[in-house]
């Protein structure tokens, strides 16, 4: 068989059906050297291997966990393409069940009751953030007002959280921020409760960002998602949504939301493959989650200047376009803003944050929400992927969610304040 022949075998055979305590699943890292080496890792993630990271630029490593199933040929193609790679773990699904009994311990020494401030010591279900800006709400009524803007699949309750300075001026310009985009992005509603409290709990200190801006907040876009991957050890690298899909006899869950909105849905970097985590949905908006942030956008698209969406993992402060490599006219004053953040974290922490477009920093992924709120009018649209921790990168420990978020926060309010004095 011709080496070409070979690889398109070894592509095909790529997607099989998992194995969901992830008993012998391994996970490597692998360093393309060669633009080619680089197609062919992107051409995997489209094909049923599961990225946890996937940098575009040559010279960095990616990870991708590999199935018992998956190993013969993926072995068999390492060494016809002379990959470098390394093996990181032997038995993923051993180490994401030991992470999650020190969660479960932690859970148990550390309940809270909706009420007061929430600490950074662990991770919170959806519903004990929902209590957590009710409470908000509650005690700081003329400054806080929570709404419920729609449901999930599975008939969860989605609520906004705006915050402004209690001074009563209506049509304030606007930030608009969400987080738990991917199920298993714990960091990124951690990241998000902590701006919450800074900007409410801590007004005094935060004041100016609040003078002529309001900030509205979705804390967790996917919470079937993020409440799946809570579930058990099967489910903690879970990204999509919940909605089932069928595919050749079998029932597979969800979409990927970041694939889900139409401005270029289904091109490239997006799958049509119901078991492949980018799976883009069987037509764009297919998701309740993403139609909830679209409705959002356009309700805020006046007022709207600034979207940020909070991710992980990978340290990068991304902007459009993330449909093509082009970039739009006005991505200079994209990128002053993005690298306002990345320069503010880096000087009080070290922490390098890459800054640039989507497309030219990472990897294609259409039908993305950074873009289409972009063309949905907000002036500035960024992702933000912060720092990864733990095996997967997905699963930092809770010992050190104060550093991530803390650091996060730097980044985000000195992209705040860059706003504010361009716009």
């Amino acid at each position: 068989m011709s080496r070409l022949g070979l690889l398109t075998l070894l592509l095909g055979l790529a997607l099989v059906a998992a194995n969901q305590d992830y008993e012998g699943y391994r996970i490597y890292e692998l360093t393309p050297t060669s633009a080619a080496q680089g197609e062919l890792l992107h051409r995997l993630s489209l094909q049923g291997y599961d990225f946890l990271s996937l940098p575009r630029l040559l010279g960095k490593s990616s990870r991708v966990i590999v199935s018992p199933d998956q190993l013969d040929n993926f072995e068999a193609l390492l060494s016809v393409e002379q990959l470098s790679h390394r093996l990181l773990n032997d038995n993923l699904g051993a180490t994401i069940a030991a992470e999650f009994a020190q969660r479960q311990l932690q859970r148990r020494l550390s309940p809270i009751s909706g009420k007061g401030r929430l600490s950074t010591e662990r991770y919170y279900s959806h519903e004990e953030i929902t209590n957590y800006i009710d409470d908000l709400a509650a005690r700081y009524p003329s400054r806080v007002l929570v709404k419920t803007v729609g449901w999930s699949f599975e008939k969860r309750e989605l609520k906004t959280i705006t915050i402004t300075n209690g001074d009563g001026r209506a049509n304030k310009k606007v930030i608009f921020m969400d987080g738990g985009f991917h199920a298993r992005e714990w960091i990124s509603p951690a990241a998000v409760l902590y701006v919450i409290d800074q900007l409410v709990e801590r007004f005094e200190e935060n004041a100016d960002l609040l003078q002529d801006y309001d900030w509205v907040i979705l804390p967790v876009v996917n919470a079937d998602g993020y409440e799946h991957t809570q579930t058990g050890t099967y489910a903690r690298i879970f990204r999509k949504t919940r909605q089932p899909y069928k595919y050749l006899g079998q029932t597979c869950y969800g979409a990927d939301p970041n694939r889900n909105f139409d401005f270029h849905w289904n091109e490239e970097g997006a799958s049509s493959n119901p078991c492949v985590d980018t799976f883009a949905g069987p037509n764009a908006f297919s998701e309740p989650e993403t139609v909830v942030v679209r409705d959002l956008m356009h309700s805020l698209a006046d007022r709207g200047i600034m979207y940020l969406t909070i991710h992980s993992y990978g340290n990068y402060l991304l902007y459009p376009w993330g449909w093509t490599s082009d970039l739009p006219e006005t991505w200079q004053d994209l990128d002053e803003v993005a690298r306002a953040g990345g320069d503010a974290i880096e000087k009080a922490t070290g922490t390098v944050y890459e800054v640039g477009s989507s497309t030219n920093v990472l990897y294609i992924a259409a039908g993305a929400s950074d873009d289409y709120a972009f063309y949905a009018g907000f002036n500035i649209s960024i992702t933000m992927e912060l720092s990864g921790g733990g095996l997967t990168g997905f699963d930092p420990p809770a010992s050190k969610i104060d550093e991530f978020v803390t650091e996060t926060w730097i980044g985000i309010r000195a992209m705040a304040e860059k706003v504010i004095e361009k716009y």
